[in-house]
């Protein structure tokens, strides 16, 4: 019988179609991440994390909704391991099992201003709508 982390941790690779163990923990990804100082748990953290099973650590974090989605993780990595889309799995799980969003899209709005870049928008738009 698996445990709960066991499961999780199953479904998380699945859905991102990520084998963390290629993880080679040099940092590259981290070290190119826009959103590095906002985050508490770093990308290849995640990375370590997800392959430690620490699922409920991650879903609970709010670095989870930090991450840009701006792939710039992924095209640094040089055994391509692509950690947003762990990250991103792990925010959609959260979703899932929460059966809400930590951000609703009708919050967007009121939360810009003039110097706001507009991938931020688009990454919030995709990240929340899901």
């Amino acid at each position: 019988m698996q445990s709960k982390n066991e499961k999780e941790k199953e479904q998380l690779l699945r859905m991102s179609g990520v084998n963390p163990l290629k993880c080679m923990r040099c940092g590259k990804c981290s070290a190119t991440c826009p959103s590095y100082d906002e985050m508490e748990y770093h990308p290849h953290q995640f990375v370590y994390m997800v392959e430690n099973g620490d699922i409920e650590t991650l879903m609970k974090s709010p670095s989870v909704y930090k991450c840009l989605s701006c792939f710039a993780c992924v095209d640094r990595c040089p055994r391509g391991v692509e950690p947003a889309k762990l990250i991103e799995a792990v925010r959609l799980l959260a979703v899932r099992q929460k059966g809400n969003n930590h951000l609703k899209s009708d919050d967007i709005p009121e939360l810009l201003d003039s110097e706001l870049p507009q991938q931020a928008i688009v990454s919030a738009l995709r990240k929340y709508s899901k």
